[in-house]
């Protein structure tokens, strides 16, 4: 995990993967149709998302 200031902590794709027990595939297909946070791309070849998104997504399935 790395520290951003502005939303809290960035966690790699694998990490969400595991805290949502979704594929990486599904999690794709959901960020296609809106329905997941997008991800921010923090290098060119590397992106994460923020905790914070990933949390209130995961209470917004309940």
């Amino acid at each position: 995990m790395v520290r951003d200031d502005e939303d809290g902590w960035l966690v790699r794709p694998s990490d969400v993967s595991k805290q949502t027990t979704l594929s990486r595939t599904t999690i794709w297909r959901l960020r296609r149709m809106n329905q997941f946070p997008a991800p921010i791309r923090i290098s060119p070849g590397r992106k994460a998302y923020s905790q914070g998104q990933i949390m209130e997504w995961l209470r917004g399935r309940d």
